[in-house]
C-alpha cells in the first residue's frame, strides 16, 4: 500500500480530478494526505479511501515545507508525491507502490500534458485523456518497468514515489528554499548523494491537468532569484538557467561567475505578457 501526498493553492476543480482519478484507481491507496495552502480552506473529498486534509495557512507557495508536512503526516512506509494538477493513471497507484517496493530510489512517473478542456468537471474518461495527452520532449520514459536515469537534474516533482525512510535519509526538501524554484532538483541532487538513484516508471502515468503558463515565470522573479543564490552557493552552478537566461536578456538580472545581481524587478503589465497561449501544453 502507499500514501498519496498532494498540496494545493486555490486549484480546487484540479483536487476534484485527482481525488476522481485515485477513486478509480484498480487498487486504492492507503489514504490521500492534503496539505491545503488555499486562501479559503478546501472542503474534505468524499472517496472511499481516508483522506485527511492539513491546514497550512501561509504567505506565498512554500512547496519543500508544505511537501515536507505531507511526508510527516503519512502512515505508510511508501509514499506517492502527486502534484494537485495531476490526474493518476487507474494503474498508477498499484505500478508506483510495486516499483517503490523492489527499488531504493527516486522514481518518477511519466507525465502527459493535457490541452485545456480535457478534464473540465470530471467529465472524462482515461481512453480520452490518453489520446489527447502529450509526453514531455526532454524527458523519455521506457514502454514499462523501470529505467535507471543517470541526470539526476531530470528529476520532477510532478509525480513521484520514494519510501517514507529514503526520504527521511535525504532530510526531506530543504525548507531553506522557500517558494517557488529549485528544491525540486535540490532534492535530487541529495538524494543522489545518500546513494538513491533516480529511475523513471513506464507503462503508467500521471495526466497533467491544463493551467496558466508564464514562460519566463516572472510570477515568481523573487523566489526564483533567492532560490537559485541558494543552488549555486551549495552546488556551484545556476539552476533553471533557462530562466535566468530569460530575465537576463529582458534586463531584470545580470550574471558573472558566481554573481546575481536583480537590476530591476517586473512588473505587473510584463507579469501579464509572460502569460502563454491557452494552447502550450508546459
Amino acid at each position: 500500500m502507499i500514501s498519496v501526498l498532494t498540496i494545493v493553492k486555490n486549484r480546487v476543480a484540479h483536487l476534484r480530478n485527482l481525488v476522481e482519478g485515485l477513486r478509480r484507481s484498480t487498487i486504492p491507496p492507503l489514504e490521500l494526505v492534503i496539505v491545503d495552502m488555499s486562501d479559503e480552506p478546501v472542503g474534505r473529498p468524499v472517496a472511499d479511501f481516508p483522506v485527511r486534509v492539513i491546514r497550512h495557512a501561509t504567505h506565498g507557495l512554500p512547496l519543500a515545507q508544505a511537501r515536507n508536512l505531507a511526508a510527516a503526516r503519512a502512515t505508510s512506509p511508501s509514499l506517492l508525491f502527486l502534484d494537485v494538477d495531476c490526474i493518476p493513471s487507474s494503474d498508477l497507484i498499484s505500478a508506483m507502490a510495486d516499483a517503490v517496493n523492489s527499488q531504493d530510489g527516486l522514481i518518477c512517473a511519466e507525465i502527459q500534458y493535457l490541452p485545456e478542456g480535457a478534464a473540465n468537471d470530471g467529465r472524462w474518461c482515461e481512453a480520452t485523456l490518453r489520446a489527447v495527452g502529450m509526453p514531455h520532449p526532454a524527458r523519455r520514459f521506457p514502454a514499462a518497468g523501470l529505467v535507471a536515469e543517470p541526470n539526476s537534474g531530470l528529476f520532477w516533482s510532478l509525480a513521484f514515489g520514494i519510501s517514507a525512510e529514503a526520504f527521511d535519509r535525504i532530510s526531506g526538501f530543504d525548507e531553506g528554499f522557500t517558494g517557488y524554484g529549485a528544491e525540486d532538483t535540490d532534492f535530487a541532487f541529495r538524494a543522489r548523494e545518500v546513494g538513491l538513484d533516480l529511475y523513471f516508471l513506464g507503462g503508467t502515468c500521471a495526466y497533467h491537468q491544463h493551467h496558466d503558463v508564464f514562460d519566463p515565470p516572472l510570477q515568481h522573479f523573487d523566489d526564483i532569484v533567492r532560490n537559485a543564490r541558494i543552488f549555486h552557493a551549495r552546488w556551484g552552478f545556476w539552476p533553471m538557467v533557462g530562466w535566468l537566461d530569460a530575465f537576463a536578456e529582458s534586463g531584470f538580472i545580470s550574471r558573472e561567475g558566481s554573481t546575481l545581481t536583480v537590476n530591476r524587478f517586473p512588473i505587473a503589465s510584463e507579469i501579464r505578457a509572460a502569460k502563454q497561449p491557452q494552447s502550450h501544453p508546459f
